[in-house]
């Protein structure tokens, strides 16, 4: 093997197909990022009554919120504009009565059919509120997610996101300019960060302390991701065009 000079493909040089097809990618996932930060905003974002992403809850989302019920924190976070006031009180003072079966049958039980149920019987993943044993589970102290729950989510959460930042990173690994070791440290960061924020989250059911390294997580990878694509696509389509190939050096065989 020897250390030779040779032309490299780069952002700048790249043909308008290439840079077309890359342009799709990347706003397509640009925008899936935007609505993911708008789901988790709607979700974990309100778990504490409250708009806005806290610590808080990052804390009732995982840990838990041990003086209430799962039922009546969503009840008065992010499921707050489902039912009137009066319904949502009923539904809270039911569990905290400890949920019993009976008045299920007689009375709560058809609240839930006609403010919870055209959701959650239909959509995948959310639990099924025509089941009295799942709503009675909701009505219990609310130990935050279930071990189950954070299996599934962990492990699509980290191969989906994963697959996201290699290509990323791939297409951003063709851009020019840039000092090498920041290059390969910016590639490197957002997958160091979803370790963190995963990480997080289990650390975090066991021990609210640990709350704060999912806002951490979250905000590196964030971060790190938006620069690669500002990045990527400046290059692509505002950097001047003229001089396209750039010598560096390479290794060939």
């Amino acid at each position: 093997m020897k250390y030779t000079s040779g032309v490299w493909l780069n952002l700048p040089s790249l043909g308008l197909s290439i840079r077309v097809l890359f342009t799709g990618f990347l706003i397509v996932t640009g925008l899936g990022l935007v609505m993911a930060g708008g789901q988790i905003m709607l979700t974990h974002g309100m778990a504490d009554g409250k708009y806005g992403l806290s610590v808080d809850d990052v804390v009732y989302s995982y840990y838990g919120n041990r003086n209430n019920s799962k039922l009546e924190t969503k009840l008065n976070g992010s499921m707050k504009d489902k039912a009137p006031a009066e319904v949502r009180m009923e539904m809270i003072k039911w569990a905290r009565a400890g949920a019993p079966e009976d008045q299920w049958n007689a009375r709560i039980k058809g609240l839930f059919q006609s403010h919870c149920v055209m959701c959650h019987s239909i959509i995948p993943g959310l639990p099924d509120f025509t089941k009295f044993d799942v709503v009675r589970d909701i009505a219990e102290v609310d130990k935050g997610e279930t071990i189950d729950s954070l299996t599934r989510v962990s492990h699509i959460h980290l191969f989906g996101i994963a697959f996201i930042f290699f290509f990323i990173g791939l297409i951003f690994s063709l851009s020019v300019g840039i000092p090498k070791w920041l290059k390969e440290l910016v590639i490197l960061t957002p997958f160091v960060f979803l370790i963190i924020d995963v990480v997080s989250w289990w650390l975090t059911k066991f021990h609210p302390g640990f709350a704060w390294l999912t806002i951490i997580g979250g905000f590196g990878y964030v971060a790190a991701s938006t620069f690669m694509w500002v990045v990527s696509m400046y290059q692509m389509w505002i950097l001047p065009r003229s001089g396209r190939e750039y010598q560096v050096n390479a290794w060939q065989d």
